[in-house]
């Protein structure tokens, strides 16, 4: 008796909470408005990217390999001698070289990417390591602490927007106030693409001239979006 009790005081308590649940669904919700605001800047880069690479292609597979990581060794040597700059080996591929279905031979390739905000520096170390490296590309980025600080001032100037807005939307609509239901924030930047640089001829160090680059700008911004409920007519 007890237990068949306790079954019918569950029902009664979940048929109570389906009726609040359903209550609440219907609750009115035609005093919210989405909003949506950016505010964006020109930011300069300070961050200069370099990616160098070195191939070699030959009959025999080890000779092949063995000419890439003594060529690379010494590429990271020279590299890591200069304080100013990031170094970072990329990808290492072996793969054999086909004449129809047949193997005829061998290619390997590795990667060197550099990055400094001394462009002075990391220009010439460029041009000294095409004597046996070639570039792939070079760019120029925002750093992580530049990015941040920029962001950080852009979502004030957005959130001071938003608010405005949200007043402006609030008194149109003959309301007295606001609340905000909910708020998204999102940053986004415009990264200019990689310069691709052709392939240079193995020369010596003292007959290429470090490269020719520019940092300019990106344009950085922010976006906040969310929704407010307007007090209701008085």
């Amino acid at each position: 008796m007890a237990r068949a009790s306790g079954i019918r005081a569950g029902i009664a308590l979940t048929l109570a909470l389906l009726c609040f649940a359903a209550r609440a669904e219907e609750a009115p919700t035609y005093d919210r408005v989405s909003i949506s605001v950016s505010e964006q800047d020109e930011i300069a880069n300070d961050t200069l990217i370099a990616v160098l690479y070195v191939q070699r292609e030959g009959t025999k597979q080890s000779e092949v390999a063995d000419a890439v990581n003594k060529t690379m060794r010494a590429a990271l040597d020279t590299a890591r001698a200069v304080d100013a700059v990031n170094v970072q080996t990329l990808g290492y591929v072996t793969s054999p070289v086909y004449n129809r279905e047949t193997i005829t031979g061998w290619r390997a390739r590795q990667s060197l990417r550099l990055d400094s905000g001394d462009s002075v520096a990391l220009t010439q170390l460029v041009g000294t390591l095409q004597e046996t490296l070639a570039v792939e590309s070079i760019t120029y980025a925002v750093s992580p602490a530049a990015r941040r600080s920029a962001e950080t001032r852009l979502i004030a100037a957005a959130m001071q927007a938003f608010k405005q807005r949200a007043t402006l939307v609030a008194t149109q609509l003959g309301r007295t106030g606001y609340r905000i239901v909910h708020v998204d924030v999102s940053a986004g930047g415009f990264a200019p693409p990689p310069m691709p640089m052709r392939a240079m001829a193995m020369a010596r160090a003292a007959e290429i001239a470090p490269p020719a680059v520019e940092a300019g700008e990106q344009t950085l911004s922010v976006t906040i979006s969310g929704t407010i409920e307007v007090s209701p007519l008085q």
